[in-house]
């Protein structure tokens, strides 16, 4: 063995390289004061958004089982109009639950070890309250219905006192989200735009947000709301509840998209992490699949290295703003989702994957996920496995004029669905057929979507005369005999799952624009 000197130069030289190994083998994931902090999530959770696309009751008990397989201990239920309000009956919507039933589910889920948490919006994502006229006088603005005048919380403190408590009784959770993001409205009405002049728009946020904690607290729960607003205004943090826990949705941006997280890493605050597995720009017409993995196989290992105490994987139904049908002085006769997304009921295999991610300390790898999820789920081959694989990674974007935001035709884009089409085609699943057939109902739908669109794109065009019309309603009528065959199989496969007047809606909504230019054709050629 070799002697190693003892030198002051030698001992520090080698302090140096030893300082340097430690920094070199320790993982560096954004750096925070919790950096190095791999203790398990103490929540492990699911957000269900019931603001469309309500499931039936069997459904929600069934989907909550198979949730509870894959290890997941708490829900987060968006109940909005579908919850059985008793004092504020008003708000509940035609799909509505009875208490009896919502009852029934939270004593499943408990006997499943699931904490079942209310999401009460009191802020922002109000329109299914502000609606009415009975609360109309709580508006930020008298035509955009979707948020509350944060000034006015006199009169917002008795409503929600009695809508919180109405909520708490029948969710024992010692917890209550009460939602507060994407307050965009701040500051609009003549009145918040002069405290936002003296004091600032953090302000009219936390004053109002305040209010609504303290009845949270005083029902002896804790208060749980989105992190995107207090990291937009970190000053305001100071003046709200220590025992807030802040829930930072994240679908793949930086980890800064909203403000600098360190202004409450260095506060203390708790976190928790909210990926997705249906979100923007997701529609009934697209699911960008590989974007939802990638979120969880990023954002789930950086919670976890920076020691959030919980995750959410939240699941979206609409985008959550709405379009209005209005009757004078902005009356709402009825209000309409900007876009559905496909039900919950076609995306098993990122809820799959959520639950793997949840299991291991390692990144989740997406492709070698997939590819042992075919064997074992539909009994594919490796090979058979890997084509599923190739037909999820495949780009889906939005069509905007007859292009995508990247430039790529929409021609282009049906030529890439159709070779999707043509792999998931091929695919014989041996088992779980039903759970196979939602994927290729959803890139069949999106195949007839790009295929209306490309028409579209040239009857929007100076290419459009009269004297065309019979031609282009020739190339309609197979995609209308194609949608009715659609519709078909989306009831088929979503009978039970949702209530059958929603699932005639959401066909109804989707083929809406395409019967629309068909039978304004009709009307010129006959």
């Amino acid at each position: 063995m070799k002697n190693i000197s003892t030198s002051p130069i030698h001992s520090l030289k080698y302090i140096c390289i030893l300082i340097l190994l430690t920094f070199a083998l320790c993982p560096s994931v954004y750096s925070s004061p919790k950096a190095m902090n791999k203790q398990d999530f103490t929540v492990k959770g699911f957000h269900i958004d019931l603001r469309c696309e309500v499931m039936t009751m069997p459904a929600l008990k069934n989907f909550a089982k198979e949730l509870a397989g894959f290890g997941i201990n708490t829900i987060i239920m968006e109940w909005e109009g579908s919850f059985p309000y008793d004092k504020h009956a008003t708000i509940s919507n035609k799909y509505a639950y009875t208490r009896e039933e919502v009852k029934s589910f939270i004593t499943y889920c408990t006997s499943l070890g699931i904490d079942v948490i209310p999401l009460q919006n009191c802020f922002s994502h109000s329109e299914y309250i502000l609606r009415h006229d009975r609360y109309t006088h709580l508006r930020e603005d008298r035509k955009e219905v979707s948020q509350v005048c944060p000034l006015k919380i006199n009169e917002c403190k008795p409503i929600f006192t009695e809508i919180f408590k109405d909520m708490a009784e029948l969710h024992p959770s010692r917890y209550f989200h009460i939602g507060c993001d994407e307050t965009y409205l701040l500051g609009s009405c003549k009145a918040c735009a002069e405290k936002v002049q003296k004091e600032g728009k953090s302000k009219l946020f936390v004053d109002y947000v305040k209010a609504m904690c303290e009845i949270v607290k005083s029902m002896g729960k804790q208060p749980v709301l989105w992190a995107d607003i207090i990291l937009k205004y970190p000053e305001a943090l100071n003046e709200l509840p220590k025992d807030i826990i802040y829930v930072d949705w994240n679908y793949g941006w930086d980890r800064n998209h909203f403000g600098n997280l360190d202004n409450l890493f260095n506060a203390g605050v708790t976190f928790w992490g909210a990926p997705s597995i249906r979100s923007h720009p997701d529609n009934i017409y697209l699911t960008q699949w590989e974007k939802h993995f990638n979120n969880q196989k990023t954002f789930i290992p950086y919670a976890r290295q920076v020691g959030y105490q919980g995750m959410v994987m939240t699941s979206w139904s609409t985008s959550g703003t709405y379009g209005f049908s209005y009757d004078t002085g902005w009356e709402v006769i009825e209000m309409f989702p900007v876009r559905y997304v496909y039900p919950l009921s076609g995306f098993r295999i990122l809820v799959a994957a959520y639950g793997e991610s949840l299991k291991n300390n390692t990144p989740i790898d997406p492709q070698t996920f997939v590819v042992k999820y075919g064997q074992e789920r539909f009994g594919f081959t490796p090979q058979e496995s890997e084509i599923l694989w190739q037909a999820l990674k495949a780009p889906q974007e939005t069509v905007i004029r007859g292009k995508d935001p990247k430039g790529k035709s929409v021609q282009e884009m049906k030529t890439d669905a159709i070779a999707v089409q043509r792999q998931l085609s091929a695919l014989q699943p041996k088992k779980n057929n039903t759970e196979f057939e939602h994927l290729r109902l959803m890139n069949d739908i999106r195949v007839q979507y790009l295929s209306f669109k490309e028409i579209e794109n040239r009857y929007q065009s100076d290419r459009f005369e009269r004297g065309s019309a019979r031609t282009f309603l020739k190339e309609l009528e197979p995609l209308i005999r194609e949608a009715k065959m659609l519709d078909k199989r989306f009831l088929t496969l979503n009978k039970g799952f949702l209530h059958d007047e929603e699932i005639a809606e959401i066909n109804r909504t989707r083929n809406e624009k395409l019967y629309t230019v068909y039978e304004t054709l009709n009307r010129i050629v006959n």
